[in-house]
Parts: C-alpha cells; structure tokens; sequence
C-alpha cells in the first residue's frame, strides 16, 4: 500500500474556501481592559448541554488570555461588520478602538450591530494541529433577525 502524498496547505486552504463561513469575534472582559479576536472556524456542537465550537490559531497572543477568564463572548458579525472583522484580526492595536459594546451578563463585550450573541464558558479544549479545538458552553444568547450574516467565501468577504 502507498502512503498519500502530503497535503500541501495552500491546496487546503484553496479547495475548503469553497465552504462557506460566517465571521465571529471571540471576546472577553480582560484583566486589563476587553479583549478580542476574528475567528473564521466557529459551529454549533450540541443541544444536549448547549456547546458550540471554535477554533484559534495556536499563535494567538489573544486566546491565552480568553482561556484564563474562562467566560467569553461570541459575537456573529452582521453583512455590514466587514471593517470589524479586520480590526479584530490585528495584532498590536486597541481593536476595541472605535468599536460600541455593551457587557453581557458575564462581563464579555457583545460588540452593537451583530447578527447574534452568545454568552459562554469554556467547557474544553483540544489537540488541533496548528489550532486549538476549543468548546464554549452556552449560557445565554440572542439574535436580531433583521440582520443578516457577514460570510467568507473563496478567500474574500461575501458570496462571490
């Protein structure tokens, strides 16, 4: 039996960017002020407790300090929060800067304008590769119909 050749990561990266995704903002009320980052890998899990899924780089400077809250929010960004998905995605900036919240029940920042919240706490985490699987367990959470999602779709923003 032959082995499979490795898969390179540009190839990965190229055919999987053929599902679309929605865009979510992870936050929390840090030790020093709140805390965030963009996240593209984020699902629904289980109904049976309430678990949702992301997944953050394991280069992350921001999920370190998220970990140690151990709460945390997870904002759905709406079509029109394309700039609030870059902002969160820097390193090295204030990404609140310019950006309205509010605190949820837990203290995590739901950012105005979002599709949908969710209030969580971290139930575990996993072995990802070069992420870490990391599960939330809800505790509170809304939506606001009127608003639709902001997607990501064959490397760009949008269904194109």
């Amino acid at each position: 039996m032959q082995t499979p050749s490795p898969v390179a990561s540009t190839r990965m990266r190229e055919v999987l960017g053929h599902f679309a995704t929605g865009i979510v903002v992870i936050t929390a009320a840090g030790p020093a002020g709140p805390v965030g980052f963009t996240c593209q890998s984020f699902a629904s899990l289980s109904l049976d407790p309430p678990l949702v899924s992301f997944s953050p780089a394991r280069t992350s400077s921001t999920w370190p300090v998220i970990r140690a809250i151990g709460r945390f929010g997870i904002n759905v960004l709406a079509e029109d929060q394309e700039p609030v998905s870059a902002a969160f995605a820097r390193s090295g900036t204030d990404k609140f800067a310019g950006i309205a919240w509010r605190p949820s029940a837990n203290g995590a920042p739901v950012l105005d304008g979002v599709c949908a919240w969710l209030d969580c706490t971290l139930w575990n985490e996993y072995d990802g590769g070069d992420h870490t699987i990391a599960l939330g367990h809800v505790h509170d959470l809304a939506a606001d119909p009127s608003r639709s999602p902001l997607l990501y779709h064959r490397g760009s923003y949008g269904i194109g």
